[in-house]
This record gives structure tokens, C-alpha cells and sequence, in this order.
């Protein structure tokens, strides 16, 4: 019986660390990246994904390119800031975790929208080139994101 026991704690221990790992690993993400977008160099890097992109090529008739990455990092912040108080406000997180999944959504969408998404000089699709692999990481990401999300709900509920 104690060797059960003691294997459950170890599990229970390892899924802790798990859940931590998952959360704060995507809050740096998020935090990390959204600092980016006050960078010049950030700004102009996501420039042809939004000017290709159907859902959000418009923003660029409203904000100069600088302004909206700008805004983008605002979002992205608040983001991680949501979704890094889960201990203390699940409801709150949930928040994050919403909005994640929707940051997540839409540069997933870049992957049908935004040119030479394939590496030309390797043969194209599958071959992903650069920008490709960075968009591809998000499937991982909103996954992670839907789990906190769900994790979120589970904590209020358990309040």
C-alpha cells in the first residue's frame, strides 16, 4: 500500500511541475514576444503576415505598422499578466487563457494566408521554411493554451 501511495504522490508531484512548466513556460512566451512588438525589428517582422493575411490586413489603413505591432504588444502583456495570476484568480486567468487561444487562432491563420510559407529551395510544402516553423509552434502553443483554459475553470470550481 505504501509503495501506491508513494507512487501516486511521485505522480501527482511530476503533474504539478507539469502544470507549471505549461503555464509560466507560456506566459514567458507570450510576455517575451509581446516585448518584442516595441522593437522596430518585431514590427517589421510580422508586417507581411498581417498584410497577407484577409482577417487583418486592414489594420494597416487605420495604424502605421509601428503602432499596431505596438498594440499587438499591449495585448500580448496583458495576455501573460492574465494568465500568470491563476493561483490567486482563476476566473481572471481564464481571461488569459481566452484571449491566448485567440492570439493563437489568428497567427495559425497565417499559415494558409502568408506567401512561401514552404521553403522554395527545398521543394516547397511540407518543407516548411523559416517563417512557416515559426508560425507551426502555435499548434503546440494554443493546445497548451485550451488546457489552461480548462485548468482555469476546474480551479474556480474547486474554490
Amino acid at each position: 500500500m505504501t509503495a501506491i501511495a508513494t507512487r501516486v504522490h511521485r505522480t501527482d508531484a511530476r503533474a504539478t511541475v507539469g502544470a507549471l512548466a505549461a503555464r509560466y513556460g507560456l506566459v514567458i512566451v507570450i510576455a517575451w514576444i509581446g516585448a518584442l512588438k516595441f522593437t522596430a525589428y518585431e514590427a517589421h517582422g510580422i508586417e507581411p503576415l498581417v498584410v497577407n493575411s484577409p482577417l487583418m490586413s486592414w489594420v494597416y489603413g487605420i495604424f502605421s505598422v509601428t503602432t499596431f505591432s505596438a498594440i499587438l504588444g499591449v495585448v500580448e502583456l496583458a495576455t501573460a499578466a492574465l494568465l500568470a495570476v491563476r493561483p490567486w484568480w482563476p476566473k481572471v486567468s481564464l481571461v488569459g487563457s481566452v484571449a491566448a487561444i485567440g492570439l493563437f487562432c489568428a497567427t495559425l491563420s497565417f499559415l494558409v494566408t502568408t506567401p512561401d510559407i514552404g521553403e522554395q529551395s527545398a521543394g516547397g510544402f511540407p518543407v516548411l521554411s523559416s517563417t512557416g516553423q515559426f508560425l507551426v509552434k502555435d499548434i503546440a502553443l494554443l493546445g497548451i493554451a485550451v488546457w489552461t483554459a480548462a485548468e482555469a475553470v476546474r480551479a474556480d470550481l474547486d474554490r
